[in-house]
């Protein structure tokens, strides 16, 4: 795998630009679920100093510094289910990340839409855009019901039989899984690409 950090001195613009929106987008998702969850009765997150966007809280040093060697990078909010309110609380605490990415993606391309409109191509259109599929990645990434993701949370809502965070057999699922996404990748920045193809073509027909 290529190191991103080479962007530092190839193209540092595109390297701080880059970091900026991941780790705006992340922190964004990660606040989300914090707020969620202190709103349907858990303040674990809010507690732990959540309720913020600072990366080094949301993400972690460990976080950054993946981001920086290979651009990957996560964020993780506690949430104690046992605090929740309500039969659907804890879907609904796992949905608040993506459907921010998917409300931030579509404000990155709606930018991107009235500056290629008003001023055509420019970095700041292409970083727009890249904000945009960035954050339909994470949209469509986190809904994969998967266990440790937001989708595997939601599933484990509505099938606790599963016993996801328990049994020994999800752990080796989990990590196949992992390394299929892996393998998969090119696929899911492919749908997210697409995604935001078909965004601005509803901005198009709309405006």
């Amino acid at each position: 795998m290529d190191l991103f950090l080479r962007y530092l001195w190839e193209n540092p613009r595109l390297f701080f630009s880059a970091a900026v929106i991941v780790c705006f987008s992340i922190c964004c998702h990660e606040f989300m679920h914090a707020f969620a969850a202190l709103k349907f009765g858990d303040d674990t997150a809010a507690n732990r100093g959540h309720l913020t966007l600072n990366p080094l809280r949301q993400m972690g040093i460990v976080s950054l510094i993946m981001f920086c060697l290979v651009g990957i990078a996560w964020g993780q909010v506690p949430v104690d289910l046992r605090k929740l309110r309500g039969r659907f609380a804890p879907a609904l605490v796992a949905l608040a990340g993506p459907l921010t990415n998917l409300v931030i993606g579509f404000l990155f391309l709606a930018g991107a839409f009235l500056l290629v409109r008003n001023f055509g191509e420019s970095f700041a259109l292409q970083m727009l855009c890249y904000g945009g599929i960035l954050n339909y990645l994470l949209f469509i990434l986190n809904l994969l019901p998967i266990p440790g993701l937001d989708g595997g949370a939601v599933v484990q809502n509505f099938l606790p039989q599963l016993n996801w965070d328990r049994a020994e057999w999800s752990k080796g699922l989990l990590f196949f899984l992992i390394l299929a996404l892996f393998a998969g990748f090119d696929y899911l920045w492919g749908a997210a690409e697409f995604l935001a193809q078909q965004t601005l073509s509803l901005l198009a027909r709309v405006f």
